[in-house]
């Protein structure tokens, strides 16, 4: 693991995303080693597979992309010898240049979530990211461990919303004693996170990009949260770039887009992640305005 690797950056996270968006673009790509994904690349689903695999999108896109999201789950489910995988993976991205969004979804209280803190937003520790995600749903004041952490590195988190996956609605869109669905008032939470916050604060949310009108009408203005906006549900769960705007109106800038298997589905060869990767980030750098 390499110094740059271990060392927290000085500038917050948020200020960092907003650079290297306006460097590479605006385009987030998971490294979701499926089973199914491993076996079409020929690679095998153990670990060695898994390494190939990890490894063979960090050589094709780290030097290309914002950011890089693996998705731990899948690397865990080898054991060790995966969360070691994932470990190298996590470095080598960050050093060659790419954000690494860590996708874990964590969320729990005291002594317990303060040790997730420790495993993903303290500089030294092996799995040490620039962002992770994170569950609010036993409580937003049950994250504070990790808001502190990241804060204290300058790193970021990205707390559940308004997600993707059809499920998401029996809890997200439940409404508190006041009339608040429950994703808008964890929104509303972040917004308070990232008062005052130039030119970005670090406290994200994930909000899917396959969110009916309803559904987007009832977040509303808490989508100005002055923060970053992580986008999944673009490709293969049928939302495409033309929706953003719809979804996310007058935050759309602060907008992420997320794709996983509409790029992976291309490896193994490095040429066909770099040409499909560099076709989603056309297509949503057209209706992003990233410029200053």
């Amino acid at each position: 693991m390499t110094d740059a690797a271990q060392t927290p950056h000085p500038d917050p996270f948020g200020a960092r995303l907003r650079r290297v968006v306006a460097a590479r673009g605006p385009l987030c790509v998971g490294i979701d080693p499926h089973p199914a994904l491993l076996t079409a690349w020929g690679v095998g689903d153990d670990p060695a597979g898994l390494d190939r695999f990890a490894g063979t999108v960090v050589d094709a896109l780290a030097d290309r992309v914002a950011v890089l999201k693996p998705q731990s789950a899948f690397f865990e489910r080898f054991g060790s010898r995966g969360v070691a995988v994932l470990e190298r993976t996590v470095a080598d991205a960050r050093s060659a240049g790419a954000l690494v969004l860590l996708d874990v979804k964590r969320g729990d209280i005291g002594s317990t979530m303060a040790a997730y803190a420790a495993a993903y937003l303290t500089p030294g520790a092996p799995l040490f990211a620039d962002a992770v995600t994170l569950s609010p749903y036993l409580g937003f004041e049950s994250l504070r461990p990790a808001f502190d952490a990241a804060r204290a590195a300058g790193a970021g988190v990205f707390v559940l919303a308004r997600t993707s996956n059809p499920e998401g609605a029996q809890t997200q869109e439940a409404t508190t004693r006041d009339g608040v669905p429950l994703g808008r008032l964890m929104l509303e939470r972040l917004a308070a996170e990232n008062a005052g916050a130039v030119p970005l604060g670090s406290c994200g949310a994930v909000v899917g990009a396959t969110l009916d009108a309803a559904a987007a009408a009832a977040l509303g203005s808490a989508l100005e949260l002055n923060g970053p906006l992580l986008a999944p549900g673009l490709g293969a769960q049928g939302a495409a770039a033309d929706d953003l705007p719809r979804i996310f109106g007058g935050a759309l800038r602060n907008v992420l887009p997320s794709f996983s298997r509409e790029v992976l589905r291309h490896g193994p060869d490095p040429a066909g992640l770099r040409a499909a990767a560099a076709r989603e980030g056309d297509a949503v750098a057209r209706i992003l305005d990233v410029n200053d």
